[in-house]
């Protein structure tokens, strides 16, 4: 299989010169991407980013889209400011007038883009990191899709994890919006449930210079450990450094929201060893193998967080593009449950070529993504793997799968 892959990406290269030499006849199929490049998680978008303009090299390097190329364009959505997001959608969906988005990332950014914009203008919207459980009860008319789990799943995980590592009694705090409570309510249930004590459940508004009455109120429970469900450049790593200054505790776990070697870089190496996260993860797949050469081949880490999500939901719509037939906007939520779902042949990541034959033979096809399968069920979600993180030393570093 190596030998297979080695051949796919020297493939990709050596058409990528054939394929620019005839773009510029090309009529453009459009992409947009939603993401905070600016705000309390814009260290981990440039990756997610990268991943997504993968998928479109893949796709023009091995012949284009339908009769021409594919291109993305990017607008700066912040994550936790809903006007923005709004925004940055509106322009998309009626000025640039994409045919469908990649992102938002964060939660509820990605609902008001969707409420606002992409709905009422009929425009299909992947997410490859908006995990509220919110996303799924949202009127989308089959428009809004993810390719990462809710955190109704990522709550349960976490909640393993703790109790199985003798934390009996944790304090919570949340960043007040749909992920953190979403997050907090899955998390709190699931500790529960397995005979815990959640001493304290607070919620925290992002973006303040100063938590530490907020650490006062939480320390005052009596929890050792301080579960941290907020964003690893925003409230999240202001609230670790100042409850570890005050010392109000040395106990720390997070969400996916706070896997970010940028959290140690700002807090000090050695101070947070033991800090125990999850990020959402991927079933070791053909495809999942195949993503990881490709990604190292186009200078991506194959393991940053919801990289591999983000190229998913890129060629997903790809695909969906091409099996429907045209750049318009009708039809293509129903194309797009097609090819991601069984029975068809398999695709991987970057068999572009073999796809677009296939479809133009009519055969059904199937991807088998770079994050595992991608089978949407009624509500546009998909199933998914989390995986437990760990601080050592200068970052975060994989303890494994957790079933």
């Amino acid at each position: 299989m190596r030998n297979a892959f080695r051949s796919l990406i020297a493939a990709t290269v050596a058409t990528t010169a054939l394929v620019a030499a005839g773009a510029a006849q090309a009529e453009d199929v459009k992409l947009g991407f939603l993401g905070g490049f600016t705000g309390p998680i814009e260290s981990l978008v440039p990756p997610i980013f990268d991943a997504a303009k993968l998928a479109v090299d893949h796709v023009n390097a091995q012949g284009g889209i339908l009769d021409g190329q594919l291109s993305i364009v990017s607008a700066d959505s912040t994550c936790i400011d809903a006007t923005a997001a709004s925004n940055a959608a509106d322009r998309m969906v009626n000025a640039e007038n994409v045919t469908a988005l990649v992102g938002p990332l964060c939660s509820g950014e990605t609902i008001a883009a969707a409420n606002s914009a992409a709905i009422p203008g009929n425009v299909v919207i992947v997410s490859p990191s908006a995990t509220s459980p919110a996303v799924t009860a949202v009127q989308d008319n089959d428009l809004l899709f993810r390719t990462t789990p809710s955190d109704a799943y990522s709550g349960e995980v976490l909640a393993k994890i703790l109790k199985a590592k003798g934390h009996d009694t944790i304090a919570v705090t949340y960043v007040n919006n749909d992920y953190g409570k979403g997050y907090a309510d899955a998390l709190k249930s699931s500790f529960e449930a397995l005979g815990g004590t959640v001493a304290a459940n607070e919620a925290h508004e992002d973006g303040k210079a100063d938590y530490r009455a907020e650490i006062g109120s939480l320390a005052s429970s009596g929890a050792d450990m301080l579960v941290v469900l907020a964003y690893v450049d925003g409230s999240g790593q202001t609230i670790v450094r100042q409850a570890l200054e005050s010392g109000d505790f040395a106990n720390f776990a997070g969400g996916d929201g706070m896997v970010g070697d940028s959290l140690v870089t700002a807090i000090g190496e050695g101070k947070l060893d033991g800090f125990i996260g999850t990020k959402i993860g991927r079933a070791e797949t053909p495809g999942t193998s195949l993503y990881a050469d490709l990604a190292k081949a186009g200078g991506i880490d194959p393991e940053a967080s919801f990289g591999p999500q983000s190229y998913d939901a890129a060629f997903l719509l790809a695909l969906a593009i091409q099996k429907n037939g045209s750049a318009g906007r009708e039809g293509l939520s129903a194309a797009l449950r097609e090819v991601a779902s069984a029975p068809g042949e398999p695709i991987y990541p970057g068999e572009w070529e073999k796809a677009k034959k296939l479809l133009a033979e009519g055969t059904d096809i199937n991807y088998e993504g770079a994050s595992g399968a991608q089978e949407f069920d009624a509500a546009g979600d998909v199933p998914g793997v989390i995986i437990e993180m760990v601080v050592e030393g200068k970052g975060f570093k994989e303890v494994g799968e957790v079933k």
